[in-house]
Formats: structure tokens, sequence, C-alpha cells
């Protein structure tokens, strides 16, 4: 598959909007760890495998465990997930599949059980924002595999 366009050099502009849409639902006060699962389910859904690539390495580099990931795409049928991230993960589901399911009331109700209304804007804003990478990525055909996590806050740079 070969690269059709570096959108980053295209349009500088577009590209900084688009880090701070994600600047503004990483600062939201959800738990990275969430955000990284609501991140992959979505783009597992929408079949990006530069977000995939970027964001498993991101949540491995976060802690997250491997049955973790390698579940996600059966979330409902598995006990790994908690409350909180099972309304995450259905309200991804939702609005990554918007035209399909019109997200259902019920969805909303559980993702307002576990979420405050700042939370919930904060979270919406993120699936917002990867649904929007995985556009960008896949329409762009973002070379997967060239994505490296940051080194950890105070590890060695040697």
């Amino acid at each position: 598959m070969k690269v059709r366009l570096d959108y980053r050099n295209a349009n500088p502009t577009a590209f900084k909007a688009m880090i701070q849409l994600e600047t503004a639902a990483r600062n939201g006060g959800l738990p990275k760890p969430l955000l990284e699962l609501v991140k992959m389910r979505a783009s597992l859904i929408n079949g990006c495998a530069y977000c995939l690539d970027m964001h498993s390495k991101d949540a491995r580099a976060g802690g997250e465990s491997e049955q973790r990931l390698y579940a996600l795409s059966a979330w409902r049928e598995t006990p790994f997930y908690t409350d909180r991230e099972r309304a995450a993960l259905a309200w991804t589901e939702a609005l990554t599949l918007v035209s399909e399911s019109h997200v259902p009331d019920d969805v909303y109700e559980e993702v307002r059980k576990q979420f405050s209304e700042e939370e919930l804007v904060a979270l919406t804003l993120a699936i917002i924002a990867i649904n929007g990478w995985n556009r960008l990525a896949i329409g762009f055909r973002t070379e997967p595999g060239t994505y490296q996590p940051p080194a950890p806050i105070g590890a060695s740079s040697h």
C-alpha cells in the first residue's frame, strides 16, 4: 500500500486543529488507559491499521494487558472490562456507527450512569477525534508500523 498524501505537511493548519481537538479530549479528566481502549475500539470498527498500531503500542506502554487488547472486539463476551469501560465502549460503538445506530437511548442512559456530564463530553470528543484520525489515516494511506510511542516520563534516554 502506497502513502497517498502527507496530510500533516499538506495542511498544517488543519493538522493543528486536529491536535487541538485531541488535546481537549485528552485533558478532559478521563484516564489514559480508558481513552486508549476507546481509540482501539473505534479503530477496530473502522479498520484503521495505522491507528491500531499506534494505540496498541501506547496502551501496552501504559500498562494495558495483551489479553484485554486481544479481546476488545468481543468485549461484551468477556469479564475483562469494568462497567465504566463497558459503557464507554458501547458509547464508542454507537457514535462510530452513528448512521446505523443513531445512538440508542439505552446506550446513552448507561454511559450517563458511569460518567459526569463533563467526562461524557470529553469521552465524546475523544471518539470524534479518533474517528477523524481514522479517516485521515485510511484516506491518505498512512503507513502502519512506523509509529513509536514516546518514552515513559523519567525513562533513561540511553
